[in-house]
């Protein structure tokens, strides 16, 4: 008996070419972003890309080799804590965007020199890109993979991580820069998250998920190992068919929720889901209840 080679479905292929043009597209708005406005003007986006800028202004290394080289530490930490499928998801992103940060360098103008509309600019345009990219279930390394690396060895959530990051970032500025830049680059950065809020379709911190399912167990698996975020399942009956369901109920931050979808997808097509922003989240992960 033959057996035959696995088939590649076409349904699967189509996925990821709209997922890597996607990225592409998403990557390169990064790059014009980058390099029109915030480059020039010494404002810092924060993470590694803000860090890439530093470097560049201090000893003129190239931002987009910069960017990788600063990633590959994470990306080994990433590999050892987190395992293959986010960083392999992430690696494709950076990679992307250091070559478009290289190639349009060569031949963007500076799009002004006033600091408050490069700022203004530069966020909005680093927004949509990096909201394109997490869109597209990838991200470009830095702090977002740094705040997945601590949120599973120190229990500190990706937004707490997120923040600290790019504060430490913008002290930087202070000190490099001066306190000028580094105010605007604290506002082109507030633009920028602003930005990816509205880009991933909500403008809450965290975004709530009840998924009714029969195949609650491998979904509820693969949220906690590959998301990182716990689940409360629910045994359920349907009030019109009279069979049993699964109802799962999970909380996860805004850059997860392209993830979330995807695998409810992969797991589970015909699943029931509802996603709405949660504009307070208090527990595990999150911040905790505190006495008013």
């Amino acid at each position: 008996m033959k057996i035959g080679k696995p088939r590649i479905k076409i349904k699967d292929v189509k996925t990821y070419l709209i997922d890597l043009l996607g990225i592409i597209v998403g990557t390169t708005i990064m790059a014009v972003g980058l390099n029109m406005f915030m480059v020039p003007n010494m404002i810092v986006p924060g993470g590694v890309s803000g860090l890439s800028v530093f470097l560049y202004h201090l000893i003129g290394a190239p931002i987009g080799l910069s960017i990788i080289l600063l990633n590959i530490p994470l990306f080994v930490t990433g590999y050892i804590i987190l395992g293959s499928r986010i960083v392999v998801q992430s690696l494709v992103g950076t990679i992307l965007f250091s070559f478009a940060v290289e190639i349009t360098a060569h031949f963007l103008p500076e799009a002004t020199d006033d600091l408050l509309l490069a700022a203004v600019y530069g966020g909005v345009i680093m927004g949509v890109g990096v909201g394109l990219v997490f869109r597209y279930r990838s991200s470009t390394g830095g702090t977002g993979l740094l705040s997945l690396i601590l949120a599973k060895t120190t229990g500190m959530s990706p937004g707490q991580a997120l923040f600290w990051g790019d504060l430490f970032v913008l002290a930087l500025a202070i000190f490099v820069f001066g306190s000028e830049p580094a105010m605007y680059s604290a506002l082109a950065l507030f633009v920028s998250i602003k930005v990816i809020d509205a880009i991933l379709e909500g403008l809450g911190l965290a975004k709530q998920a009840i998924i009714i399912t029969r195949c609650g167990a491998e979904i509820n698996k693969r949220l906690i190992n590959e998301v990182g975020r716990g689940v409360t399942r629910i045994e359920a009956e349907g009030g019109y068919t009279g069979e049993g369901r699964e109802v799962l109920l999970c909380v996860v931050t805004r850059q997860q929720t392209a993830r979330l979808k995807w695998i409810i997808h992969e797991v589970d097509p015909k699943a029931f889901v509802i996603i709405g922003n949660a504009t307070e989240v208090h527990g595990e992960g999150f911040k905790q209840m505190q006495q008013q």
